[in-house]
């Protein structure tokens, strides 16, 4: 079948509104952005809390983040459906309130305290996160003019990685606060057992039942916000010819691997940093000390997004990419093969440099969708399930040949990124 190049101008989304009215809208949507970057950073903080609590091995850890990430699977195709539906607002304001319901069942799971319960808060509180990432990435990108979607869109992941900053900063004070000494939880008799896990489970009820209420004001707020409007251009394809479909867009598919990679990647470097900065022979630090420097590597991330917001109008999305993956690359490599200090900051690092990874792909991955934006949308959002099956994936590898050389994984992670960036992100279909 041949294939042609599709021109930049062939499928836009246009939205009605004023300039003044697009950046109350975009200021309104960051805050979702940060509110879901400073959720999901929790879970860093949640890992070695359950693997403590629980007496746990890194596989069993990694089902924190495998739970999470696997509701991106289950329901962002589907969010991408209820865009199509009920529109980006209504979609954002059932989002927040799904994430209200998740938040609340901590306070039970932790009051039993059960780990399949906290998992399936997890779940919710993702499907909820979910659906405000089908309905609010797509829009950030098509609230202006196309050729800045890339620079929008990390400017908004730079306000996520503030959450992410934040999060683990609170997340460590409240609920590691008070931490128990006792090394093997198992050894105890079943009552004191269950009184030791009572206890230490106790500590994520506050900051949860806090949570719930901030996502409640959230969501009637933007139920009550009046965004301007967005209107996605109608296929005028002749009556007759065959539907367009969004897997016939290699840029779209690519892209949603390169999405399952990177979150992947991303996420399991921070899911172990804590348990790997506890490593007599890389930082030997307590858990606590542990946890105050995981923000260092959300901060990176952070700073890169400002900094990649501005390069970007200069600077073309792919070769951007290419070159901070291929860092990023490196710098696993320099942790892997050394050990203190160096091990310690080169894998902090990598977070500066996964900065603009994760909306860059985005921007590039529904670029030129049209009336598919919304499908492609949800795909993308699905492939973020990397973020449970890769870290799940390291977690195995950790048991086996141990944490240090477990990140050969999101070595690998990085050079497919680096090659979507170079070509596996031009835009080609199908005549």
């Amino acid at each position: 079948m041949a294939i042609t190049n599709v021109s930049s101008s062939a499928k836009v989304a246009t939205g009605t509104g004023s300039g003044a009215s697009y950046r109350s809208a975009f200021a309104m949507v960051t805050t979702l952005f940060f509110m879901w970057g400073f959720l999901t950073s929790l879970n860093d903080i949640l890992i070695p809390h359950f693997k403590h609590i629980f007496d746990q091995n890194y596989a069993q850890a990694m089902l924190v983040q495998f739970a999470f990430f696997c509701a991106y699977a289950a329901f962002g195709v589907p969010s991408g459906k209820v865009v199509e539906w009920i529109g980006y607002q209504r979609t954002m304001v059932a989002g927040l309130f799904t994430m209200c319901l998740g938040a609340l069942i901590f306070i039970p799971a932790a009051s039993v305290p059960s780990f399949p319960l906290f998992l399936t808060a997890l779940i919710v509180l993702a499907a909820g996160i979910t659906a405000l990432q089908v309905a609010a990435n797509p829009y950030v990108s098509i609230l202006g003019p196309p050729q800045t979607a890339s620079s929008r869109l990390n400017l908004t992941q730079a306000f996520n990685s503030l959450g992410t900053v934040i999060g683990p900063l609170i997340g460590g004070y409240l609920i590691l606060r008070g931490y128990s000494n006792v090394e093997n939880p198992e050894s105890l008799s079943p009552e004191a057992l269950h009184a030791f896990r009572l206890q230490e489970a106790s500590t994520v009820k506050l900051p949860y039942l806090a949570i719930a209420v901030a996502l409640v004001i959230l969501g009637l707020a933007i139920a009550l916000y009046k965004f301007p409007r967005i209107d996605t251009t109608k296929d005028y394809r002749p009556i007759g010819e065959k539907k367009d479909s969004m897997w016939r867009h290699r840029h779209v598919v690519l892209g949603a691997v390169a999405i399952f990679v990177y979150v992947g990647a991303e996420v399991s470097i921070g899911s172990f940093l804590i348990n790997y900065f506890n490593q007599p022979n890389i930082g030997g630090l307590t858990l606590q000390a542990a946890a105050r420097l995981v923000p260092v590597y959300w901060f990176g991330a952070m700073i890169g997004r400002f900094i990649g917001s501005a390069v970007l109008q200069k600077v073309r999305t792919g070769t951007l990419l290419s070159f901070n993956a291929i860092i990023a690359c490196a710098l696993v490599v320099i942790s892997m093969l050394s050990f203190g200090h160096v091990a310690v900051w080169s894998i902090l690092l990598v977070g500066l440099f996964n900065s603009i990874m994760f909306p860059s792909i985005f921007t590039l991955g529904i670029a030129e969708m049209g009336p598919l934006t919304g499908e492609a949308s949800g795909l993308l959002v699905t492939a973020i399930v990397g973020g449970a099956l890769i870290p799940l994936a390291q977690g195995v590898i950790a048991d086996h040949i141990g944490i240090h050389h477990a990140f050969i994984l999101p070595i690998l992670c990085y050079l497919y990124i680096a090659y979507y960036g170079v070509r596996g992100s031009r835009i080609i279909m199908p005549a």
